[in-house]
């Protein structure tokens, strides 16, 4: 259980579930298992409000959650441990500077947004912010140009994406995302600024990233394994 500060502004598991995009129900599971920090008032659960607001500049574990299972009928095969799968694209998203997301094929997340810019972050609770999401992540996945480039999208900031494989199949992507253009200076836009070595070097790891995750879903125990060749 969560330490409640003195003077923190407490929300309900409605005012939580309105923020994240989720129903009350997932609210009640992410704060008995961990994900989500809340103390217990009584027989209800409060949560410190900076905190909520903590995860979700990390992104909304929840909201991706409840997109994935809608769409389980055609989930990418081999995702047997989809946390780790966040953990790792998480870590990458936040060593890289970017904003981080993985999807099947048919640009549906199978992680949260991770790392979310600013700009983002800040619209995560929209309506209608994830479907755009996975019409324009869905086109990605689609372009079937191997080599990774930064492209302007719909949104109004760049992203690119490498491909992951389990065999031979292509079962997804992992996004690179949230840049401003190259060469922009309005540093007040909610966007992530790159120079150009950090360009490229997302541009260089973001296949490797890719085929550690294909490892992943082809052998959940392979990117693990010190035997397997993956460290």
């Amino acid at each position: 259980m969560q330490e409640l500060h003195a003077n923190a502004e407490l929300l309900n598991a409605r005012d939580v579930a309105r923020l994240l995009g989720v129903d009350t129900a997932t609210v009640y599971r992410m704060a008995s298992d961990g994900r989500l920090p809340g103390v217990r008032v009584g027989r209800q659960w409060r949560f410190p409000s900076d905190r909520v607001r903590a995860v979700l500049r990390r992104g909304v574990p929840g909201a991706a959650a409840k997109a994935t299972e809608r769409h389980a009928d055609v989930q990418a095969p081999g995702w047997t441990d989809t946390a780790l799968v966040s953990d790792l694209v998480g870590l990458a998203a936040e060593a890289l500077g970017v904003m981080m997301v993985a999807t099947d094929m048919g640009g549906r997340p199978i992680t949260p947004i991770l790392n979310p810019c600013p700009a983002i972050a800040s619209r995560l609770a929209e309506p209608g912010l994830l479907a755009t999401c996975t019409l324009e992540w869905r086109t990605l996945a689609t372009d079937l140009d191997f080599e990774p480039r930064f492209r302007l999208g719909p949104m109004g900031f760049e992203c690119a994406r490498a491909l992951i494989r389990s065999g031979s199949e292509l079962v997804g992507t992992v996004l690179a995302g949230g840049l401003a253009a190259a060469g922009s200076e309005r540093p007040d836009d909610g966007l992530y600024h790159l120079d150009e070595d950090r360009r490229r070097t997302v541009l260089r790891l973001l296949p490797r990233l890719a085929a550690t995750l294909s490892r992943l879903a082809g052998h959940p125990d392979a990117a693990l394994d010190p035997q397997g060749g993956s460290r």
